[in-house]
């Protein structure tokens, strides 16, 4: 599974899911709420390049219904480890939630993260907005 994209944590190399969607769905309910004042600020654009950055992550992170990749990396080891990504030789591990790994948490955040941004995206982009919707009800 290609996981490569989305935002690192807390200045290290590893990714976690929650508070990455939670970021997500809080960018787009921002531009939802105040596009207005983004676009008068010239920063609207600049706010849906942030969103589509980390929901096409989130996408990748979904590769079939009920599946999503949780994490990439390991906290422990790369919360001691400072280095630019492309610097990395580490192996990558992942941790997935799926049917025999729960994670309603992670679910629910990465579906209302794609959702919330669908809604962004409706009138610029209705294929994509259509495909973060497809998602998140999986």
């Amino acid at each position: 599974v290609d996981l490569s994209g989305g935002y690192y944590d807390s200045g290290d190399n590893v990714k976690f899911g929650l508070p990455m969607a939670f970021t997500v769905t809080m960018l787009a309910w921002g531009a939802i709420e105040f596009g207005s004042q983004l676009q008068a600020a010239e920063q609207l654009r600049l706010t849906e390049e942030a969103i589509r950055w980390g929901t096409d992550y989130l996408l990748k992170t979904h590769p079939e219904p009920n599946v999503v990749y949780a994490e990439v990396g390991a906290g422990a080891s790369d919360h001691v480890c400072w280095q630019r990504p492309e610097d990395m030789t580490t192996p990558r591990t992942v941790a997935v939630v799926n049917q025999d790994h729960p994670g309603s948490d992670l679910a629910g955040e990465t579906a209302a993260a794609l959702a919330a941004s669908s809604i962004v995206f409706r009138s610029s982009d209705a294929q994509y907005a259509h495909l973060l919707v497809t998602h998140a009800k999986q």
